[in-house]
C-alpha cells in the first residue's frame, strides 16, 4: 500500500477528521488515560494506521487483546455507529499481517538476546544491584571480552563469575572490584532472575532487528506483537529491560535517515511507568538520551500508561503526539496532576481543558497533534475512529494458526546453545583437574609397583631361608643320626 501523508486518528466536535503528518510520527507520542477509558482501542487505532501506511512496528500486548490485530473485525452496536458518523473514514473490516512473540516460547515465537548484547549496565538494572555489585559484574564482563568468552545465557555467566571466584588473579587490575562476597551476591541475584523463569530471555538464536523491518507481501508493515500479558505481572523488571535492550540496540544499528516521508519503525511501550520505576540514574539518563536522538533513525516511540506524570518531565518534553482518554480526580493530589495534564496541551478557546478532562466518554480523547512545521496545534476533542480488525483477544486456535503461518516460522522456535563460555570453562576446569591429578597418579603406581617388588622380594627371601634352614637342620641332624649309630656299632664291634 502507498504511504498516506498522514495518520488519522478520529473526528472532531464537528466531524471532521483530526491527524498529525506521517512524516512528523517519529517525534513520538502518548496515549494516556485512566483503566476502562479506550486507551487499548486507540492503540489498535494506531498500529492500523502506521501498517496501511508501509510502517513496520513493535508493540506490547499486556491485556492479551491487542492480538485481535491479526482477524477482520465485526463491527456492530456503538462501534458500527461511531463508524457510520464518520463517511470518510472509509472502513474496510480487515486482518492485519501480526507476528506473535512470546518471551516463553508458549503463545509466539520464542523472543531470546543475549548476555553480551544487553550488556552490564542494563542487565545491572534487572538485577536490581547496588554500586560495588555493578562494579563486580563490571569487572566480569571485562574478563568475558579480554578471553573471548561469549556470554549468552545465564549459566555462562554463572559459569564465570565461578571462574573468578577461584580464579582471581586473572582479573588483574580489577581484582579489588571483584571480590568473594560481590560473587556470591550476583549468584544470589542469578537464582531469583532464574525463578522468575527469566533464562528464556537469554540465549540463541536472538532476535535480529532486521527481521522486525520487513513489510508484509502486499506493502503493509508486519506488526510484531509481545506476549506481556503474564510477564507485566509476574516478571515485570525482564519486561522493562527486555524494552530499553530493544530501544538502544535499535538506536546502535540503525542507519541515520534524517528528515523522511514516513518512519521506518514505530514501538508501543504499554505500562510505560514501568521503564523509569526504580531505573538506576545513569540508565535513565541514557533512555532520555536514546529517546531524543532515536528520531533521526526513522523510530518513534509511543508510551502508553495511565497518567504523564508516569514519565520523567525530559521524556514528556520530547513528545510530539498526545492523546489524553478521561481521567478522574477526587483528592488534592489528582486534581494538581489533571491540572498538569491540562497545562500540557496547546489551549483551545473553543472549551475548557481541564473541565473536559473529566467529562470524556469511552473512545473519546483530548488530541494534541503537530503542525506541518512541527510546532504543537491546538488541542482538540476527538471521537476516536473504531480499528479495522477485531477488537478483542483471538482465540488459543488462532494464536497458533497465525505463529505456524509466520514467515519467521521455524527460525527462532529451536534453541541453539554453542560453544560459549560455561562450554569453555568447563573444559578448562577438567584440564586442570587432569594435570593436577596425573602426577599423583604416577606416583601411586610407582609406589605401588615398589611395594609389590618389595613383597616379592620378601616372599623370595623368606622361601630362600626357610629352604637353607630345613637344609641345615637336615644336615645337622643326619650327622647326628649317623654319629649316634656309628657309637652304638662300634661299641657292638667291642
Amino acid at each position: 500500500m502507498p504511504a498516506t501523508s498522514q495518520f488519522i486518528m478520529g473526528a472532531d466536535s464537528q466531524g471532521m477528521p483530526v491527524g498529525q503528518p506521517l512524516r512528523l510520527a517519529n517525534r513520538h507520542g502518548l496515549i494516556a488515560g485512566a483503566t476502562g477509558t479506550g486507551k487499548t482501542v486507540t492503540l489498535q487505532r494506531l498500529i492500523e494506521t502506521f501498517s496501511d501506511a508501509g510502517v513496520a512496528v513493535f508493540a506490547a500486548d499486556v491485556k492479551g487483546d491487542l492480538c485481535g490485530l491479526g482477524a477482520a473485525g465485526a463491527p456492530q452496536g456503538k462501534v458500527a455507529e461511531r463508524i457510520a458518523s464518520m463517511p470518510w473514514l472509509n472502513h474496510q473490516p480487515q486482518a492485519y499481517p501480526v507476528t506473535l512473540w512470546d518471551v516463553r516460547g508458549q503463545s509466539g515465537h520464542p523472543l531470546r538476546t543475549t548476555l553480551s548484547e544487553m550488556g552490564p549496565l542494563l542487565l545491572g538494572a534487572l538485577l536490581e544491584l547496588t554500586d560495588s555489585q555493578q562494579a563486580a559484574l563490571y569487572a566480569a564482563f571485562k574478563v568475558a571480552d579480554r578471553e573471548g568468552l561469549l556470554l549468552l545465557d545465564l549459566k555462562d555467566l554463572k559459569a564465570l563469575l565461578g571462574y573468578l571466584k577461584d580464579n582471581p588473579q586473572v582479573l588483574g587490575a580489577d581484582s579489588a572490584l571483584f571480590t568473594s562476597a560481590s560473587a556470591q551476591a550476583l549468584l544470589r541475584r542469578l537464582a531469583g532472575l532464574e525463578q522468575q523463569g527469566a533464562e528464556a530471555l537469554f540465549g540463541e538464536p536472538a532476535l535480529q532487528l532486521e527481521d522486525l523491518l520487513h513489510p508484509d507481501r502486499d506493502g503493509r508493515g508486519r506488526v510484531h506483537l509481545l506476549d506481556a500479558s503474564r510477564l507485566v505481572h509476574e516478571a515485570p523488571k525482564v519486561y522493562a529491560t527486555f524494552l530499553l535492550w530493544l530501544l538502544a540496540e535499535l538506536f546502535e544499528q540503525l542507519p541515520e535517515r534524517g528528515d523522511a516521508d514516513k518512519p521506518v519503525l514505530a514501538l508501543f511501550f504499554d505500562e510505560a511507568h514501568l521503564l523509569f520505576q526504580g531505573t538506576p540514574k545513569a540508565l535513565q539518563e541514557r533512555l532520555e538520551q536514546v529517546v531524543r536522538l532515536i528520531r533521526s533513525k526513522g523510530v518513534g516511540v509511543y508510551f502508553v500508561t495511565q497518567s504523564p506524570s508516569d514519565l520523567p518531565d525530559d521524556v514528556l518534553a520530547q513528545l510530539g503526539l498526545r492523546i489524553q482518554h478521561g481521567l478522574r480526580a477526587f483528592t488534592a493530589k489528582e486534581q494538581k496532576a489533571l491540572r498538569a495534564v491540562a497545562d500540557g496541551f496547546r489551549p483551545n478557546p473553543a472549551f475548557s481543558t481541564l473541565s473536559v478532562l473529566t467529562e470524556l466518554g469511552i473512545g473519546e480523547a483530548l488530541v494534541g497533534t503537530l503542525e506541518e512545521k512541527g510546532t504543537p496545534a491546538m488541542v482538540q476533542r476527538v471521537a476516536i475512529a473504531p480499528p479495522q480488525s477485531r477488537i478483542g483477544p483471538l482465540s488459543e486456535a488462532e494464536r497458533a494458526a497465525l505463529v505456524r503461518q509466520s514467515p519467521l516460522a521455524g527460525r527462532y522456535d529451536k534453541p541453539n546453545d554453542r560453544e560459549s563460555a560455561y562450554e569453555l570453562l568447563t573444559a578448562r576446569a577438567a584440564q586442570a583437574s587432569a594435570e593436577v591429578l596425573a602426577p599423583a597418579s604416577t606416583k601411586t603406581k610407582a609406589a605401588a609397583q615398589d611395594q609389590g617388588l618389595g613383597q616379592m622380594a620378601g616372599e623370595l627371601l623368606g622361601g630362600a631361608m626357610k629352604s637353607a634352614l630345613r637344609q641345615a637342620a637336615n644336615q645337622i641332624g643326619r650327622q647326628l643320626v649317623r654319629g649316634l649309630m656309628g657309637s652304638l656299632l662300634g661299641g657292638k664291634k667291642r
